[in-house]
């Protein structure tokens, strides 16, 4: 039942200075329904046990740890997903690591932890994998890109705050990129020699493997901004991937990236 405002408000008043059962017969609501409405007004006013206040930096104006943001941007892009269960009526975003990469979830966590640090952080286990969770209302307030369906079917634009803070902290980005929908490979070749023989030439070289148009682009266009080459190979007659393979480039992105562990 939705009761009115006026009878909340006269039973928070009145339990100010009475019990909740009085209280709650006095005024014909049930003394469950007394109890929560107490408890909500304990929140709003920040006055629960051990309470803090969930920070956001788009509706509050916390500080926001940028280099932590972009790296967990680009998780969130490459395997992140956010969604609204029914169960906990709170925004959750999941990052799926699989469990030969430990120092993932590791990295995962604490950004996390650095761009929520009044909310806790989870891991839930499944089969090849875990998922490396947080709940918060704010999620959408600092991940716009949230929608129905997968990315690839819906625009991946950045706002123009989030374009700052990745011009601010590219590699951080390119680095969530890489360890979310990316890999560093080693390729190789033969080639034949004047004598007859062959000789193997082996070469490194990073791959980004993303369906969606959109996330591709933020992922090359961040590339050129740090002074990184990079081509586009397809999978059939679709672009597909975004390739590293020049040594220079290469060595930049060993510098500031290198492989997953």
């Amino acid at each position: 039942m939705n009761w009115p405002p006026e009878t909340r408000d006269r039973a928070l008043t009145a339990c100010r200075s009475g019990k909740t059962n009085a209280v709650a017969r006095a005024l014909g609501v049930p003394k469950g329904t007394v109890a929560w409405w107490i408890h909500q007004d304990r929140a709003e006013r920040g006055a629960l046990p051990g309470a803090r206040r969930s920070t956001c930096h788009r509706c509050d104006g916390d500080e926001l740890d940028g280099a932590a943001y972009a790296y967990l941007l680009g998780l969130y892009l490459g395997d992140g997903h956010i969604v609204l269960p029914k169960k906990h009526r709170v925004h959750n975003l999941s990052i799926a690591c699989t469990d030969t990469w430990p120092g993932l979830m590791d990295a995962a966590e604490a950004a996390m932890r650095a761009v929520f640090p009044h909310n806790s952080v989870c891991r839930v286990r499944a089969r090849g994998c875990t998922s490396v969770k947080l709940y918060s209302k704010h999620l959408p307030c600092l991940f716009p890109q949230h929608g129905p369906g997968m990315k690839h079917t819906r625009v991946i634009a950045l706002d123009g705050w989030q374009q700052q803070i990745v011009d601010a902290h590219p590699w951080p980005l390119i680095r969530g990129l890489i360890h979310s929908d990316g890999c560093r490979v080693t390729n190789w070749t033969t080639a034949a020699l004047a004598d007859g023989s062959t000789k193997r030439y082996e070469y490194p070289r990073y791959i980004f493997t993303n369906k969606s148009d959109d996330v591709r682009r933020i992922f090359s266009d961040t590339l050129d901004f740090v002074g990184v080459g990079w081509r586009t190979s397809r999978r059939g007659s679709d672009p597909y991937h975004v390739s590293v393979a020049r040594r220079a480039s290469v060595a930049l992105m060993d510098e500031h990236i290198g492989a997953k562990y």
